[in-house]
């Protein structure tokens, strides 16, 4: 059956939709991740740069891909409705399911959990893992509190939150670029060094730093004029953020070397920023590091709390008419709690993780984000049937942007495989896919499609 969608006033711009998607992807990634680039890579910054750029493969021609998908529709649900009016709604169902249960609160558990690691970092605390944990858990739920109390407030947060981000990548590029010595950081270490296996291995960490672009399809019906804004936010976004992160990581590795990042890990941060502005100028703009990490975590809490709400609608998840039901913030209160509660059982199972050391020095979120670069496929095929079809007329659009899109996304995946326990994650993923697939069968006479 049709159902009218339900009338929504659209408070976001273009720039909310760009500082949501650079604010989302631009977070802990490129500060947590740069030292597992230049490990992978044996230290060779040249080899570090060409897996940055073809990383951003996957984001740049994905995110022109699912643009050209986003443009043909403004309902509700981002990449899940793209499955429902594209591909299927048994698929969208499954996929939206994918996001709820597994996607978004993993990355959310882990990306908290960061932000208590650069808490006990900034506050010189010798904190256990336990610990972090627990103010990562603090932060989800003042997260979530202020995003289902105010619909604005999210959205102003990822805005300054996104601003305040780029200043130490800034600092950091224009410091080591201009006054560090970058040729030399270049030849730090011989190309010849690094294995093909050793160059995949760099994958994993590098689809964390980039991952996050999606959210800002899933508030699609928040933006105004999305049938032009959320192309445009999905075009010019990626290109931005691929920049500052070669930047950034050619700039820190000019400041400290190469080894000296690998050997301090993530806290390679506040050594860079302490060595850039002295002890109290480090302390300050550590701060901003850790602004924006947690507006990163704000903007997939944006996505996470509108995908039940978006299933809810269609009557393809339990309890639908509660999880649509809207707080005067008109915010879907009871789809908000149910994803915090999921991110919270995220973190118990990211702290199990860690401290068993059963994914070795991977987390939870990086087979989640590679395990989506395969649902991202079929959108990429829609695209080449609509440029089949003449609705696409460009032949770059239509051809040339899904096909290096699909290389994106295999480069990914190829990445996931060097992980001994892809497979099994996979399995699990497959497992939430098969439970929506059969429950959409069984209540597919009370599914609402717009």
């Amino acid at each position: 059956m049709n159902n009218p969608q339900p009338e929504q006033k659209q408070r976001y711009g273009l720039l909310t939709a760009i500082t949501l998607i650079t604010g989302t992807v631009i977070g802990s990634g490129i500060f947590f991740k740069a030292s597992s680039v230049l490990t992978a890579t044996n230290g060779s910054v040249p080899l570090g740069i060409l897996m940055f750029a073809l990383a951003a493969l996957a984001i740049i021609f994905g995110s022109l891909a699912i643009g050209q998908v986003s443009a043909r529709t403004d309902k509700p649900g981002g990449i899940m409705t793209y499955y429902e009016e594209f591909i299927s709604p048994r698929m969208a169902c499954a996929y939206g399911w994918f996001e709820v249960f597994i996607h978004y609160p993993a990355i959310i558990a882990v990306l908290s959990w960061i932000v208590g690691v650069y808490f006990c970092t900034l506050f010189n605390i010798d904190g256990s893992l336990l610990l972090q944990c627990l103010i990562g858990t603090a932060w989800i739920l003042i997260c979530f509190g202020f995003n289902t109390l105010s619909r604005k407030g999210g959205g102003y947060f990822q805005n300054a939150s996104t601003f305040i981000k780029l200043v130490p990548l800034l600092l950091v590029a224009i410091f080591g670029l201009v006054l560090g010595d970058p040729i030399a950081a270049l030849k730090a270490r011989p190309v010849a060094a690094n294995s093909a296996s050793g160059l995949l291995a760099a994958v994993g960490p590098l689809c964390f730093a980039y991952d996050g672009w999606h959210v800002a399809t899933f508030v699609q019906s928040d933006i105004k004029n999305p049938k032009r804004n959320m192309p445009l936010a999905l075009s010019i976004t990626p290109i931005i953020i691929t920049v500052v992160y070669i930047c950034y990581f050619w700039g820190i590795s000019s400041i400290l070397g190469p080894e000296k990042v690998m050997e301090m890990g993530s806290a390679h941060v506040a050594a860079a920023m302490e060595k850039i502005l002295g002890p109290l100028g480090g302390k300050v703009f550590f701060v901003f590091v850790i602004i924006s990490v947690m507006g990163t975590v704000n903007g997939e809490t944006m996505g996470l709390c509108r995908t039940p709400y978006a299933l809810s609608l269609r009557n393809m998840f339990p309890a639908a008419k509660k999880l649509s039901v809207m707080n005067k913030a008109e915010m879907p209160v009871y789809a908000c709690l149910l994803s915090m509660v999921i991110s919270l059982v995220w973190m118990v199972v990211h702290y199990i993780c860690q401290s068993t050391g059963i994914l070795g020095g991977s987390d939870v979120s990086e087979i989640a984000i590679m395990s989506s670069y395969l649902l991202y496929l079929p959108l990429y095929y829609v695209v080449f049937k609509l440029w089949r079809k003449k609705e696409i007329k460009s032949f770059f659009m239509g051809f040339i942007v899904p096909i290096l899109a699909v290389l994106g996304s295999a480069i990914a995946i190829l990445g996931g495989l060097q992980n001994p326990l892809f497979v099994w994650y996979l399995l699990i993923c497959f497992a939430v896919l098969l439970i929506a697939y059969f429950y959409y069968g069984r209540h597919k006479n009370d599914i609402v499609s717009f």
